[in-house]
């Protein structure tokens, strides 16, 4: 039967070589992802920058650090502590100690991250004068960069102006500027600009150093590589590395899914294309077993090929996708594929794999076919849904349905959740295309039932062939059905978060306007005071912090929290809550969301605030968990260190909008800031889709889409090409070219309009689970289904699948059919 496989590989070439192109891009689609995904599991050792040359650093606490029955558990501190002024009273004692203080800096021209420093820390960094001299006085500055040229002078964000004096050289980059936009004051203005110090540099010997440090829980001391640990958020890499994780685990589920999804049922069209040939063949004597050995051996041959040809498109273009990541800013700039093997191996024989499985059930089909399958006139599939395929679809329909209940009964918030939202579909589109033959063909009447009554036989003959080709309409569906649904399911599911957290915003703000400072700055106090001196405004300033508390006494969770007085808060702001008052807010107390496991009014729980303090509080109310987002609230007393970032302002009785208006814009005049009304507040904080969530939709859609669609194609050139007899009965019977392509362009038409409804059917399932969830957390229930990114979706599945079936079919007309006119 080898020679036989071969014979047919060379004469149904074209359905071989559709099947060979789903498989390559498949196995190139999983050799990306995982080249990705390996390449982001480790990253490089990075030394350290702002203090590469410093002896010591002794840095304050950072971190809070608690011991549980199974370990230490650790969560960053939103206020980190200072070094103790014992620790540096004993510091001094061993030599120079330099004091080292970061704070962001607005200046008019310069780029929006600068940050500012002591110049004596700059030698730590390398920094070496590149033009002009160090800053002396209290209006003179030194910059990194070249947006500023010595002599000029630089309006700053607090009204003031200050003088460019030098520039240095970042180490390493002769253009000028280093790893950060700094701009260096001399240490005296720095220390009035930023009084707190959280690190300092000494120059002694490491062992007496820690020895002055051993004993205090509020210092620790870094030295060699660990100095790097106090540059500017050390932990970037490692975010870098988790963000990467998600987003190349998550793309490459969802287009290993789709590669098999496709490839599968590719081959088994292939297979059930050819029932005549194998009832020629067993009538000419050949066996079931040969026929089952025959079709796999083709497989075989179709896989290997395709599966290396594969690894190589892979290995082409996983280079490239690093380079888009980088470029988006996405992924950190060492990001780069690396040398691995394993994932190739997985690609192989995942597509090798894979297409033996894809012809399976086919092959056994093809060893039942009966001898007079040879002598049949008619194209009308019989048997098109197997006993095993009904179960198989109706078990993951079942399994899908009772997830979905359990995760609505245990932690509906699960559902919003981007992991749960990108993987939940594939459940559901695996088992409607598994029931696809069964839907079909009444699908298919009922779309086709319209054009069915127009004067002619066309409609007719539309809706009659594609119910009579159940598998050849099943195979064309799948890959619309894989575009529609992910297209439907994933933006419609953050089109509804996105309006979901907006309506959130909108009912909770009370205010009349919201002030906020220039980005990455906070109001200071003398700005509060003007703000709160505006006749007619009644103004609540809140400030971000965070608390910690232990669950289960194993989990160390950590809330985002807010800090305000509660007079105004209520004021100003319509808290979600469930049980208790917000006004009952003090210093002794705390309101928390329904996510806390202890989340009773009036129980005390054990906490620890932003700066790791240890207190018990008193739960005050709870608010509901909506979207997730709620946090808790504290007063200032319970936010130490926290700065405000945010004032939101009610009018007064008979205050006029406008003049308050102007008076909080005046008192603004030299701090910097926005004042925004409710509308405009609303708007400006409307959820907007981060890099990382927005670039890993455009990667996850990008190439499921590009696959599917040129599976879709490629499909529909292997069923038109089968089709030549049926063209050249209807071509007899006195149809003319013209009435063919129309006729074949309209079935390929109504065979999309049938996935379409079924994506559709999909995607409106998957968002009416994440409905149900937003209503079991008090969230508001606005499903945004995207009718717009639908439609545009099915529309370019139309002309693919109009273009693939027309050209074949033309050609067809004018080769092989040309001599029936």
């Amino acid at each position: 039967m080898l020679s036989v496989a071969l014979s047919t590989l060379r004469t149904r070439w074209v359905t071989f070589a559709g099947s060979f192109v789903a498989l390559s891009l498949g196995v190139a689609l999983i050799a990306v992802m995982g080249l990705a995904l390996a390449s982001s599991l480790d990253a490089p050792d990075r030394r350290p920058e702002r203090f590469a040359a410093a002896p010591v650093v002794v840095r304050g606490a950072d971190a809070l650090r608690v011991r549980t029955e199974s370990g230490t558990r650790a969560q960053k501190l939103a206020h980190p502590r200072a070094v103790p002024a014992g620790v540096v009273a004993r510091l001094r004692r061993l030599g120079p100690v330099v004091e080292d203080r970061s704070f962001a800096v607005r200046a008019r021209g310069g780029p929006g991250d600068l940050v500012g420093h002591p110049w004596s820390t700059a030698a730590f960094a390398r920094y070496e004068i590149g033009a002009g001299r160090p800053p002396r006085a209290a209006d003179e500055v030194v910059i990194s960069g070249d947006w500023a040229k010595p002599g000029e002078r630089v309006r700053t964000g607090d009204g003031g102006t200050v003088r460019v004096v030098g520039t240095v050289r970042g180490p390493g980059n002769a253009a000028g500027r280093g790893f950060e936009n700094a701009v260096f004051y001399a240490d005296e203005r720095a220390a009035r600009l930023s009084p707190r110090s959280g690190q300092l540099v000494v120059n002694a010997e490491a062992a007496a150093v820690r020895a002055a440090v051993r004993g205090s829980e509020g210092a620790h001391v870094l030295t060699g590589d660990a100095r790097r640990l106090a540059d500017p958020d050390p932990d970037r890499d490692r975010e870098a590395l988790t963000a990467m994780n998600a987003l190349f685990g998550t793309a490459g589920g969802v287009t290993g899914f789709v590669s098999v999804f496709v490839v599968a049922s590719t081959f088994a069209f292939a297979v059930a294309q050819r029932r005549r040939e194998f009832g020629l063949l067993r009538t000419a004597g050949a066996t079931p077993g040969q026929l089952r050995r025959m079709v796999f051996g083709e497989a075989l041959m179709v896989g290997v090929l395709a599966s290396a040809t594969g690894c190589l498109l892979g290995a082409y273009g996983a280079p490239r996708l690093a380079r888009w990541v980088v470029d988006g800013g996405v992924a950190p700039g060492w990001f780069a594929i690396g040398d691995h093997i394993w994932p190739y191996h997985v690609a192989f024989w995942t597509g090798l794999l894979v297409s033996l499985c894809g012809v399976a059930a086919a092959s056994r089909r093809a060893g039942r076919t009966r001898p007079a399958q040879a002598l049949r006139e008619a194209s009308v599939d019989t048997g098109s849904m197997p006993r095993g395929r009904w179960l198989s679809g109706l078990a993951l329909l079942v399994t899908t349905v009772v997830t979905l209940c359990l995760a609505l009964v245990t932690d509906p918030g699960d559902l919003l959740h981007r992991k749960s939202y990108v993987s939940r579909p594939m459940l559901l589109i695996t088992a409607v295309a598994l029931l696809a033959p069964a839907l079909v063909r009444p699908l298919t009447r009922l779309v086709a039932w319209l054009p069915a009554q127009l004067p002619g036989a066309g409609g007719m003959l539309v809706r009659e062939n594609a119910a009579a080709g159940v598998r050849r309409t099943a195979a064309i569906v799948a890959p619309v059905l894989v575009t529609v649904a992910l297209t439907g399911s994933l933006l419609g599911a953050t089109a509804t978060l996105n309006e979901v957290k907006a309506t959130e915003v909108r009912e909770r703000t009370a205010a009349d306007f919201v002030v906020t400072p220039a980005a990455g700055a906070a109001f200071d106090a003398a700005t509060l005071r003007r703000l709160r001196a505006v006749p007619g405004a009644e103004v609540s300033a809140t400030a971000p912090s965070a608390v910690y508390v232990l669950e289960d006494g194993v989990s160390l969770m950590r809330s985002e929290a807010r800090a305000a007085d509660p007079g105004p808060l209520a004021a100003t702001t319509r808290l979600p809550v469930e049980a208790g008052n917000a006004r009952d807010l003090d210093d002794d107390s705390i309101i928390v969301n329904g996510e806390w496991q202890q989340h009773t009014v009036g129980r005390r729980v054990h906490v620890w605030l932003g700066d790791g303090t240890r207190k018990w509080l008193r739960i005050a109310a709870v608010m509901a968990i909506g979207t997730g987002g709620n946090g808790v609230y504290v007063t200032p007393r319970n936010a130490p260190g926290a700065t405000v970032d945010r004032v939101d302002v009610t009018l007064a009785d008979g205050a006029d909008a406008s003049a308050v208006a102007t008076g909080l814009r005046k008192a603004l005049r030299t701090a910097g800031g926005r004042v925004l009304g409710k509308g405009q507040w609303v708007a400006a904080s409307y959820p907007e889709t981060n890099d990382t969530t927005r670039i890993g939709l455009l990667l996850v859609l990008g190439i499921a889409l590009l696959y599917t669609g040129i599976s879709l194609a490629n499909t529909m050139a292997m069923a038109t090409s089968d089709r030549v007899r049926d063209l050249a009965v209807l071509r007899l019977a006195g149809a003319t070219p013209w009435q063919l392509l129309r006729l074949v362009g309209a079935e390929a038409l109504m065979v999309v309009a049938v996935g379409a409804v079924l994506g559709v059917l999909v995607a409106g399932l998957n968002l009416m689970g994440m409905g149900s969830a937003l209503a079991l957390l008090s969230a508001p229930t606005t499903i945004r289904f995207p009718w717009t990114a639908v439609a545009a979706a099915v529309g370019v599945c139309a002309l693919l699948a109009v273009v693939a079936s027309v050209v074949p079919a033309a050609l067809a007309l004018r080769g092989r059919l040309s001599g029936t006119r």
